[in-house]
C-alpha cells in the first residue's frame, strides 16, 4: 500500500511538473518587477522548444531564495508564448533585452540557465553575439548539443510551424556552427546531462570540453528531461556550478598583483 501511495504521489507530480512545463498563461511578473538596482548576482533562465516561462517556476523560486537576482523572458514564438522560433531569432531577442538591461542598471556579470534548446539560445548569443562581454557563466540542462535523434519525430509533428525543431537535429548546420570556434575562455560553461533523459539521450546533451578546466560536463542520475527543471538534486548542481562561474569570473578581473596576493594568502593560510 506505501509503495502504490508513493508510486501515485510521484505521478502525479510528474504530471503536474509536465502540465506546468507546457502552460502558457502569464507567469504574473516580468524583469521589470526583479529589484536591478541591487543586483549583484544576475541570472537569466531560458526555456526549453515549446515551453513557456511558467515552466521555470520551481527554479526560478529556489533561485531567488537563496539570493539570486532572477529573471526570466518570453522568448515569443507559436502564440506569441510557445519557444518554437528559430534558436538565432531567439537569442538575437535575448540580446536586445540584455543590453537594455546593462544600459539602465549597474549589474553584475551575468549567469545563463537554460533548459534543452533553452541551453542552445544562451550557448549562440555568448558564442555568437557577444554574450561573453556580458556573462560568467553558462549552464545548460539537458541541452541537445550534439542534436537529439527526437528531433526527427519531432519534426513531423511540429516542423510546420517551429523551425527550430530542424536546428537540433544531429548533425544540422546549425549544430555545426555552433560547435565551430573555441569557447570564449573566462565564461564558465557546465552541461548537465543524464542517461535517463530520452528527449536528450546520452550523449547528446554533452560538450565537447576540449581538456578545460572552464568546460565541464556533468552526469545527474535518474533524472528525465522535464525533471531538470524540478528536482532538488539538480538544482544543488546548478547552484554549485553557478558559484564556480563568479568565483571564476572575479579571478579573471583580478590585476596581476590581486593574483600574487591572493595566492600567497592561500598558501600561507
Amino acid at each position: 500500500m506505501n509503495r502504490l501511495k508513493i508510486w501515485w504521489r510521484r505521478a502525479r507530480a510528474e504530471s503536474r511538473d509536465a502540465l506546468r512545463y507546457f502552460d502558457p498563461r502569464p507567469v504574473g511578473h516580468d524583469t521589470k518587477v526583479v529589484d536591478f538596482n541591487h543586483c549583484a548576482r544576475p541570472v537569466l533562465l531560458l526555456p526549453g522548444f515549446m515551453a513557456t516561462q511558467r515552466g521555470l517556476t520551481v527554479l526560478e523560486r529556489r533561485l531567488r531564495r537563496d539570493g539570486y537576482c532572477v529573471f526570466s523572458l518570453n522568448l515569443g514564438g507559436l502564440l506569441g508564448t510557445f519557444n518554437t522560433r528559430s534558436i538565432e531569432e531567439s537569442a538575437l531577442l535575448v540580446r536586445e533585452k540584455v543590453e537594455r538591461l546593462y544600459r539602465k542598471y549597474d549589474l553584475g556579470p551575468l549567469s545563463i540557465v537554460g533548459h534543452s534548446k533553452g541551453g542552445l539560445i544562451g550557448r549562440y548569443y555568448v558564442k555568437r553575439l557577444g554574450g561573453h562581454e556580458r556573462t560568467c557563466g553558462l549552464i545548460t540542462m539537458g541541452s541537445p548539443h550534439h542534436g537529439t535523434p527526437t528531433a526527427y519525430l519531432g519534426a513531423a509533428l511540429t516542423g510546420a510551424f517551429a523551425p527550430s525543431i530542424w536546428q537540433v537535429m544531429p548533425m544540422s548546420p546549425f549544430i555545426r556552427k555552433l560547435k565551430d570556434g573555441p569557447w570564449p575562455s573566462h565564461v564558465h560553461f557546465a552541461s548537465l546531462y543524464s542517461k535517463e533523459d530520452k528527449v536528450v539521450p546520452f550523449p547528446s546533451g554533452t560538450i565537447e570540453d576540449q581538456g578545460r578546466d572552464h568546460l565541464v560536463n556533468v552526469e545527474v542520475g535518474d533524472v528525465a528531461h522535464h525533471e531538470f527543471l524540478t528536482k532538488k538534486k539538480v538544482y544543488d548542481v546548478v547552484r554549485q556550478h553557478l558559484n564556480l562561474a563568479y568565483v571564476f569570473a572575479h579571478q579573471q578581473m583580478e590585476t596581476p598583483l590581486e593574483h600574487q596576493l591572493r595566492l600567497v594568502t592561500s598558501e600561507t593560510g
